[in-house]
């Protein structure tokens, strides 16, 4: 895997990652994207994307958000990656909006001719029992809404190691978009850590995915994450934005 640039700017590639994880409703507004479903599993699912121009002044922009959400009983969120964000990131701000800490997408190009992981990597069109009780969202089990945005794309790997038990230790989700992977939902049980299965599920993700054709691969890890982000850089993968969540004041 080399270090070349993404063939993808900021937008591009946020509305590829927007299509490979759904929430159960989305409604285009100007260039924004509105989201929400799957019970609150997931901010990206369940966010506004604010990429380009929502057609009206960002004052009114962020009146729309809070409306559209509020229709649904739901806090208002949003997804504001990169620079272009920025002038609507000021506006939030000055709403009063919190800030979510930031989160690196890192992309790398995919080569056939790298090694296949180590550790033997089942891969399954679906989510079973198993890999749903091992999977975790910042630590803790998988609340009942999460299988609707896993299995919410058309083209999805999931992938899993056993161990010595015959009990699942690893899990990650693979979806193709186009002519890329996107890399989500890897948990490695604590037990299990350190032992290089998060490297045998990127590399067993990657392996099928050029196999079906596929030349890029992106993922996200929060900012705070320094062990997974010495991890995929050793993995070939680079820095291509960041982005930051944004949620309405409560009350």
């Amino acid at each position: 895997m080399g270090q070349r640039r993404s063939p993808l700017d900021v937008v591009e590639l946020e509305r590829l990652a927007a299509r490979g994880w759904r929430g159960t409703e989305a409604e285009p507004w100007g260039d924004w994207l509105l989201r929400a479903g799957g019970a609150g599993f997931s901010s990206r699912a369940h966010s506004a994307l604010v990429v380009g121009d929502p057609g009206v002044p960002l004052p009114a922009a962020v009146d729309r958000v809070v409306a559209w959400y509020a229709a649904r009983g739901l806090r208002p969120c949003v997804q504001l990656p990169g620079r272009q964000a920025r002038p609507a990131d000021a506006v939030f701000a000055a709403a009063g909006w919190d800030r979510d800490e930031d989160t690196i997408v890192m992309t790398v190009e995919l080569d056939d001719g790298e090694p296949g992981p180590r550790a033997t990597v089942r891969l399954a069109p679906e989510p079973d029992e198993a890999w749903l009780a091992a999977c975790r969202q910042h630590g803790t089990p998988l609340p009942a809404g999460a299988e609707v945005v896993l299995t919410g794309a058309d083209r999805t790997a999931f992938a899993s190691v056993l161990g010595e038990d015959g009990e699942v230790v690893a899990v990650a989700r693979g979806v193709l978009t186009d002519d890329w992977l996107g890399i989500t939902a890897v948990t490695v049980a604590e037990a299990a850590r350190r032992g290089g299965l998060a490297t045998s599920l990127t590399r067993g993700l990657q392996s099928w995915a050029v196999d079906e054709g596929a030349r890029w691969c992106y993922l996200q890890v929060v900012a705070g994450n320094a062990p997974a982000r010495a991890l995929y850089r050793r993995l070939g993968f680079i820095e291509h934005h960041r982005y930051h969540y944004r949620r309405a004041p409560v009350g």
